[in-house]
């Protein structure tokens, strides 16, 4: 199986220019045995976001021995406990301070790929619920390609000058674990960067590319609790109470006009109900309902309207059903699962395609769509005061994602239980790509 993969991976390659980066290419194909043991342990023992502790201690023991400084349990979050954070320097001479951020956190997703390599874990989600573990969202790819890099650039310090600092990051998933490290004084102890670079790898770019591009590339997040409160009854009685199961439904169905019928169609938004929770027994009419959203803007103007707008679908539900101002809903709008959009430097992000396009070739750089998935690092940027850069990593087969682009039928992509990166020429890639940028930035 491994033969077999990195044969496809060398075809995946062949064409890649060595000249430019110094043989880049073929040292990051020599890193392929040790790197794919890295991606397998971490695929196979993923961590849930906020339990991060077994990842990042192996995260920290590998930079270590790559000659970095390395600090761990960096973070801290609101309800002051402390998160599993890494932060590794290697400092070389006089020059910028490049940030690279690896993120860690798996997802509450039971796996189901078939990969001999697949993850069996499984674990308590914070409602107490049993699921499976898994790194549905490529984060073992970043880690192992952030590996990678750190080792080509320790071997390469004659070619470069500065301060590499290297961010092994907790809770990317509940988008709360960037704000931990910087609240726990990140860059008041290890030093603000001068620029910010990370990666995502995804399914819609070929495995062997990355693709790019300055301005917003993904959008901001805010997570709502929505609480419908009723009047609790018999099950056989439905007149003696009020029905917050009943409300509820009803607030969904209407929520979803929000975005239709209230935003500028020319404004990107997308407001999704993920959770309800109500209830303990068939024949009773419980006092409340729980509902969790998702909301997703490009504008903090757009995302504003949409949090007043279900607020007040949420009381005109209420005062519909005749409830008592003493019990009308409440809209809570967290204030650690919530992050801005995510957004490229323009100049910095043709800087890095120059870059990327001498390394890999222009036939293996394409260009990033912006989409409404969300990404917490963007934090790292200060607001945009620190030109910062997300590129995309290409991790689909690319026979397979040709016949996809052919029949319209997507490909398992990130946070699906059938994802699926092609990893060898993936990691290859993300090697090659960021060590390279790395070295650009820090000439």
């Amino acid at each position: 199986m491994f033969l077999r993969v990195v044969a496809v991976a060398c075809a995946a390659l062949a064409a890649l220019p060595l000249s430019g980066q110094a043989g880049l290419a073929a040292s990051a194909e020599g890193q392929l045995p040790t790197l794919t043991e890295t991606y397998m342990h971490l695929h196979r023992n993923p961590e849930l976001s906020h339990h991060e502790e077994k990842t990042s201690a192996y995260l920290a023991a590998e930079l270590r021995k790559a000659g970095y400084t390395v600090t761990e349990h960096v973070g801290k979050y609101q309800d002051g406990t402390q998160a599993f954070g890494i932060v590794a320097v290697l400092e070389n001479g006089h020059g910028p301070r490049l940030l690279v951020r690896t993120d860690m956190d798996a997802l509450p997703v039971v796996e189901k790929t078939g990969l001999e390599y697949a993850s069996t874990v499984r674990s308590t989600n914070p409602q107490g619920q049993d699921v499976g573990v898994m790194h549905a969202c490529g984060h073992d790819i970043h880690m192992t390609v952030l590996l990678g890099m750190a080792r080509e650039m320790a071997a390469r310090k004659n070619q470069w000058h500065g301060t590499l600092m290297l961010i092994g990051q907790p809770s990317e998933e509940t988008i709360d674990g960037a704000r931990a490290m910087l609240a726990d004084g990140l860059y008041e102890r290890f030093g603000r960067p001068d620029l910010v670079l990370a990666e995502h790898d995804d399914s819609t770019h070929p495995a062997g590319s990355i693709a790019l591009k300055g301005g917003p590339l993904a959008a901001s997040s805010t997570s709502i609790d929505v609480v419908m409160r009723g009047i609790g009854a018999h099950g056989s009685a439905p007149q003696n109470g009020k029905d917050p199961i009943l409300m509820a439904a009803e607030f969904i169905v209407l929520a979803q006009s929000i975005v239709s019928r209230q935003v500028d169609p020319q404004q990107p938004a997308v407001l999704t109900v993920g959770t309800i929770h109500g209830g303990a027994k068939r024949n009773i009419i419980p006092e409340e309902v729980t509902m969790g959203l998702t909301l997703r803007t490009y504008s903090d103007k757009v995302r504003d309207q949409i949090i007043e707008a279900i607020r007040r679908t949420a009381e005109g539900v209420a005062v519909g059903y005749g409830m008592p101002s003493d019990r009308m809903p409440i809209v809570t709008v967290s204030q650690t699962e919530i992050t801005p959009v995510t957004y490229n430097d323009p100049a910095l992000a043709e800087r890095l395609r120059d870059i990327a396009v001498k390394t890999l070739g222009a036939n293996r750089v394409e260009t990033a769509e912006s989409i409404m998935g969300s990404e917490d690092v963007g934090l790292l940027s200060l607001d945009g005061k620190i030109p910062e850069v997300m590129f995309r990593l290409g991790a689909a087969d690319p026979a397979k994602l040709a016949h996809a682009r052919e029949t319209g039928v997507p490909l398992p992509g990130p946070h699906s239980p059938l994802f699926a990166p092609v990893y060898a020429p993936t990691i290859i890639t993300g090697v090659t790509a960021m060590t390279a940028m790395a070295l650009g930035l820090l000439k």
